[in-house]
């Protein structure tokens, strides 16, 4: 009876064990992206709506509601991907101003005005194949 006890006692011990060390040397490595450094920026007065690109390898961008201007923002974006930052006023109108840099290089700079008045910056990544190297890691 003590030795079935002890048996019984072993398969417990060794079966919990498996169900709680499951998450080990199973799961998947991390996948890294190569990425370039982003910063976007909108200068202006007021607050605008901004949408941008950022490590996203959906391609689905990340937006800003009624952010306070001036902004900026330095991202990590996953090289083949298009940078892209787009103002959108409210209806109070004014001016803003987008500038997208890449690596620190300047790329491209847009102005808005008006009521709802838009303004979009793009710059194209290369692809991961193509950066030789170059990619920032993030």
């Amino acid at each position: 009876m003590i030795a079935a006890g002890v048996a019984l006692a072993a398969c417990t011990g060794l079966v919990l064990y498996g169900v709680l060390d499951s998450g080990g040397d199973d799961s998947p490595p991390e996948r890294r992206v190569p990425t370039a450094s982003v910063t976007y920026e909108v200068t202006g007065s007021g607050t605008a709506d901004i949408t941008y690109q950022a490590r996203s390898e959906s391609g689905k961008g990340v937006t800003v509601k009624g952010a306070a201007l001036p902004w900026r923002k330095t991202v990590a974006v996953p090289l083949g991907r298009d940078a892209v930052v787009n103002i959108v006023l409210g209806e109070q109108g004014g001016q803003a101003r987008c500038t997208l840099t890449v690596r620190g290089q300047y790329v491209q700079g847009a102005s808005a005005s008006g009521e709802f008045g838009r303004a979009t910056c793009t710059g194209s990544l290369p692809r991961p194949d193509k950066a030789g190297g170059g990619a920032d890691r993030a």
